[in-house]
């Protein structure tokens, strides 16, 4: 039996999160463990409880503490724990913010279902989903003040092997498929990958996503993003 994806929602509008959550729950392998209406609601519960979950669904504007502050102190404590942005607002402004303080993927409240259960799985799969906004948003954005002198050398520290699967992480591929395209055990996956964590010091592979796309040691037009729905 497969295990199921923890999810806690955090969201002001009770009939929004109601309806999310009656979305949710006729998925099986999704699991509703908390909801919130802000983020110091959330931080409560994590600093509370001994479940915690596998991924947060965010909303960002909320009263008491909004979701950025939420994502910035989770991001900092518990960067295990995957944060889908859930908002409105689709402004390049909003999308830079939250993925530079963390964000697994982004997604506004007009997607559809299927887009929304696509996300979460993609995320729970492999770390974080970047629809081809967010990476036009990561190069225009986020890379501006990133500091580019290093990338010569950074590029150099990193083995062909870890460019490679550095690369096929950016493709959002997951361990069991780089595996299979290298012809190498999906063990020998986990080890490059936390290598690269370690050489790269980000705390998540959303974060190494960003820093190959900031340091150029990736190049968006290498990127094939799967096609959306």
């Amino acid at each position: 039996m497969n295990k199921k994806v923890k999810i806690i929602l955090v969201d002001d509008e009770e009939l929004f999160r109601k309806g999310i959550i009656f979305l949710l729950e006729n998925e099986p392998h999704l699991e509703i463990i908390f909801e919130a209406s802000n983020g110091q609601e959330l931080i409560h519960f994590l600093k509370t409880k001994e479940i915690k979950p596998d991924i947060i669904l965010m909303d960002l504007n909320m009263p008491t503490l909004n979701g950025i502050e939420a994502t910035k102190t989770i991001h900092k404590n518990l960067p295990e724990i995957k944060i889908i942005a859930l908002t409105s607002y689709n402004s390049k402004t909003f999308i830079a913010n939250m993925i530079h303080y963390g964000a697994a993927s982004y997604l506004v409240k007009n997607s559809t279902p299927a887009e929304m259960i696509q996300t979460i799985n993609e995320v729970s799969a492999n770390g974080f989903y970047y629809n081809q906004l967010v990476m036009e948003v990561i190069q225009e954005k986020i890379a501006i003040s990133s500091s580019k002198t290093a990338t010569a050398f950074e590029a150099v520290y990193l083995t062909l092997r870890e460019k490679e699967i550095l690369l096929l992480i950016c493709n959002q591929l997951s361990t069991q498929e780089i595996a299979h395209k290298l012809f190498i055990s999906t063990r020998t996956v986990d080890g490059h990958r936390n290598n690269l964590l370690i050489k790269t010091e980000s705390k998540n592979v959303a974060g190494l996503v960003v820093y190959a796309i900031q340091k150029e040691i990736v190049k968006r037009t290498d990127i094939e993003l799967k096609k959306p729905f």
